[in-house]
Protein backbone atom coordinates (compact mmCIF):
# COMPACT_ATOMS: atom_id res chain seq x y z
CA UNK A 1 0.00 0.00 0.00
CA UNK A 2 1.40 3.40 -0.88
CA UNK A 3 0.33 7.03 -1.05
CA UNK A 4 0.25 6.73 -4.84
CA UNK A 5 -2.45 4.09 -4.52
CA UNK A 6 -4.92 5.18 -1.85
CA UNK A 7 -7.28 2.70 -0.24
CA UNK A 8 -11.00 3.38 -0.47
CA UNK A 9 -13.10 2.09 2.45
CA UNK A 10 -16.75 1.50 1.55
CA UNK A 11 -19.69 -0.85 1.77
CA UNK A 12 -19.53 -3.83 -0.53
CA UNK A 13 -21.40 -3.98 -3.83
CA UNK A 14 -22.77 -6.96 -5.74
CA UNK A 15 -19.63 -7.24 -7.87
CA UNK A 16 -17.38 -7.51 -4.78
CA UNK A 17 -18.37 -11.12 -4.02
CA UNK A 18 -15.39 -12.75 -5.82
CA UNK A 19 -12.93 -10.45 -4.04
CA UNK A 20 -14.47 -11.11 -0.63
CA UNK A 21 -14.39 -14.86 -1.25
CA UNK A 22 -10.73 -14.55 -2.25
CA UNK A 23 -9.94 -12.75 1.03
CA UNK A 24 -11.79 -15.44 2.99
CA UNK A 25 -9.15 -17.93 1.81
CA UNK A 26 -6.82 -16.18 4.29
CA UNK A 27 -9.41 -16.18 7.08
CA UNK A 28 -10.14 -19.87 7.59
CA UNK A 29 -7.72 -21.86 5.48
CA UNK A 30 -9.55 -25.13 6.13
CA UNK A 31 -12.91 -23.86 4.85
CA UNK A 32 -14.02 -25.08 1.43
CA UNK A 33 -13.36 -22.57 -1.33
CA UNK A 34 -16.63 -21.01 -2.48
CA UNK A 35 -17.25 -20.09 -6.10
CA UNK A 36 -19.01 -16.76 -6.73
CA UNK A 37 -20.55 -18.35 -9.83
CA UNK A 38 -22.28 -21.03 -7.78
CA UNK A 39 -26.04 -20.26 -7.88
CA UNK A 40 -26.48 -21.01 -4.16
CA UNK A 41 -23.61 -18.68 -3.21
CA UNK A 42 -24.92 -15.97 -5.54
CA UNK A 43 -28.43 -16.33 -4.09
CA UNK A 44 -27.11 -15.97 -0.54
CA UNK A 45 -25.03 -12.94 -1.54
CA UNK A 46 -28.13 -11.38 -3.08
CA UNK A 47 -30.02 -11.88 0.20
CA UNK A 48 -27.14 -10.39 2.17
CA UNK A 49 -26.97 -7.37 -0.13
CA UNK A 50 -30.70 -6.75 0.39
CA UNK A 51 -30.58 -7.16 4.18
CA UNK A 52 -30.56 -3.67 5.72
CA UNK A 53 -29.01 -5.07 8.93
CA UNK A 54 -26.02 -6.71 7.23
CA UNK A 55 -23.12 -4.54 6.09
CA UNK A 56 -20.05 -5.91 4.36
CA UNK A 57 -17.26 -3.34 4.54
CA UNK A 58 -14.30 -3.53 2.17
CA UNK A 59 -10.98 -1.83 1.64
CA UNK A 60 -10.19 -1.48 -2.06
CA UNK A 61 -6.92 -0.49 -3.66
CA UNK A 62 -6.50 -0.18 -7.43
CA UNK A 63 -9.68 -2.21 -8.03
CA UNK A 64 -8.58 -5.05 -5.72
CA UNK A 65 -10.18 -5.86 -2.38
CA UNK A 66 -7.52 -6.05 0.32
CA UNK A 67 -9.56 -6.07 3.54
CA UNK A 68 -13.09 -6.82 4.72
CA UNK A 69 -15.36 -7.40 7.68
CA UNK A 70 -19.08 -7.86 8.16
CA UNK A 71 -21.24 -5.89 10.58
CA UNK A 72 -24.60 -7.29 11.61
CA UNK A 73 -26.99 -4.90 13.34
CA UNK A 74 -29.05 -6.89 15.83
CA UNK A 75 -32.45 -5.56 16.86
CA UNK A 76 -32.92 -5.47 20.61
CA UNK A 77 -35.61 -5.08 23.27
CA UNK A 78 -33.22 -3.82 25.97
CA UNK A 79 -31.24 -0.58 26.20
CA UNK A 80 -34.35 1.43 25.28
CA UNK A 81 -34.71 -0.77 22.16
CA UNK A 82 -31.33 0.31 20.82
CA UNK A 83 -29.69 -2.23 18.53
CA UNK A 84 -26.17 -3.53 18.89
CA UNK A 85 -23.60 -4.47 16.29
CA UNK A 86 -21.61 -7.64 15.85
CA UNK A 87 -18.49 -7.64 13.68
CA UNK A 88 -17.19 -10.90 12.26
CA UNK A 89 -14.98 -12.26 9.48
CA UNK A 90 -12.27 -9.62 9.77
CA UNK A 91 -9.47 -10.24 7.30
CA UNK A 92 -6.80 -8.27 5.48
CA UNK A 93 -4.68 -9.68 2.66
CA UNK A 94 -1.31 -10.78 4.16
CA UNK A 95 0.61 -8.43 1.84
CA UNK A 96 -1.37 -5.44 3.15
CA UNK A 97 -1.30 -6.02 6.90
CA UNK A 98 0.19 -3.62 9.46
CA UNK A 99 -0.56 -0.63 7.24
CA UNK A 100 -3.77 0.60 8.90
CA UNK A 101 -6.23 -0.75 6.34
CA UNK A 102 -7.88 -3.28 8.66
CA UNK A 103 -8.27 -0.63 11.37
CA UNK A 104 -9.91 1.72 8.87
CA UNK A 105 -12.31 -1.04 7.79
CA UNK A 106 -13.25 -1.69 11.42
CA UNK A 107 -13.70 2.03 12.14
CA UNK A 108 -15.99 2.32 9.10
CA UNK A 109 -18.06 -0.61 10.34
CA UNK A 110 -18.25 0.98 13.79
CA UNK A 111 -19.50 4.22 12.25
CA UNK A 112 -22.21 2.30 10.40
CA UNK A 113 -23.27 0.86 13.77
CA UNK A 114 -23.35 4.30 15.40
CA UNK A 115 -25.35 5.63 12.45
CA UNK A 116 -27.84 2.78 13.06
CA UNK A 117 -28.15 3.95 16.70
CA UNK A 118 -26.38 0.89 18.10
CA UNK A 119 -25.35 1.29 21.72
CA UNK A 120 -22.35 -1.04 21.38
CA UNK A 121 -20.37 -3.07 18.88
CA UNK A 122 -19.02 -6.50 19.78
CA UNK A 123 -16.29 -8.54 18.14
CA UNK A 124 -14.93 -11.95 19.05
CA UNK A 125 -11.75 -13.57 17.84
CA UNK A 126 -10.26 -17.00 18.35
CA UNK A 127 -6.78 -15.60 17.75
CA UNK A 128 -4.46 -15.32 20.75
CA UNK A 129 -1.37 -13.67 19.26
CA UNK A 130 -0.51 -10.41 21.06
CA UNK A 131 -0.22 -8.49 17.77
CA UNK A 132 -3.73 -9.55 16.75
CA UNK A 133 -5.17 -8.50 20.11
CA UNK A 134 -3.32 -5.16 19.87
CA UNK A 135 -4.83 -4.68 16.40
CA UNK A 136 -8.36 -4.94 17.83
CA UNK A 137 -7.49 -2.70 20.77
CA UNK A 138 -6.07 -0.10 18.38
CA UNK A 139 -9.42 -0.17 16.57
CA UNK A 140 -11.18 0.70 19.84
CA UNK A 141 -12.21 -2.69 21.25
CA UNK A 142 -11.57 -3.76 24.83
CA UNK A 143 -10.87 -7.37 25.75
CA UNK A 144 -11.91 -7.50 29.39
CA UNK A 145 -15.46 -6.16 29.31
CA UNK A 146 -17.38 -9.34 28.37
CA UNK A 147 -16.82 -13.07 28.39
CA UNK A 148 -17.58 -14.94 25.19
CA UNK A 149 -18.84 -18.50 24.90
CA UNK A 150 -19.28 -20.58 21.77
CA UNK A 151 -21.22 -23.74 21.02
CA UNK A 152 -20.92 -25.45 17.64
CA UNK A 153 -23.32 -27.66 15.75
Amino acid sequence: MSELHPVQIREARWEDLPGILELYRYLNRTDPVLDAGNPAVAALWSRLMEDRNTHYVVGEQEGRLISTCVLTVILNLTRSTRSYGLIENVVTHPDCRKQGVGTRVLKYAQQLAWDANCYKVQLMTSRKEPEVLRFYETAGFTANEKTGFVVRA
